[in-house]
């Protein structure tokens, strides 16, 4: 499936989180969503990703955001990545990549030379009303709050 762009109506998700919960675009009805994929926990740029949303949770909750990360790691990966940096945000186990084909956010990767295909690291800022705001395709891990900010305000 093709990404969606901006102003696209937001793809209905379900996924199961760290604790073994459902977790779903519905229940962000009436908030503004920050819905990020990235490849995998426990890596530099991942852990960079998630820390600084961490460390600017409460500012950008304070501008009415919730935040919820998707990678294709299974929950229990997921818990443990939460648990050893502390997250407060949920972090959806997509292992056989439907939220991810669903936003259209997995192809072609090239690291070291190598070519291979995995999560293309992007964020989508979603609105209230579950319309796609903004798409940031060249994601700043260790400065993501403050490039999120810089769209918004």
């Amino acid at each position: 499936m093709s990404k969606p762009s901006t102003g696209d109506k937001s793809p209905e998700f379900e996924g199961i989180n760290q604790d073994g919960k459902k977790v779903s675009l519905s229940d962000f009805k009436g908030k503004k969503l920050i819905l990020y994929f990235y490849p995998k926990d426990m890596t530099p740029g991942c852990t960079a990703q998630a820390c600084n949303l961490n460390e600017n949770l409460e500012s950008l909750k304070k501008e009415g955001f919730e935040v919820v990360g998707v990678s294709a790691d299974d929950e229990k990966r997921h818990q443990k990545f939460r648990d050893k940096y502390d997250l407060n945000f949920d972090l959806l186990a997509d292992p056989d990549k439907t939220i991810i084909n669903k936003y259209g956010v997995w192809g072609p990767k090239q690291f070291m030379g190598k070519k291979f295909e995995g999560i293309l690291r992007t964020t989508f800022i979603i609105d209230k009303e579950g319309k796609v705001e903004h798409v940031i395709d060249k994601v700043k891990t260790k400065t993501h709050t403050e490039q999120i900010k810089e769209l918004v305000n």
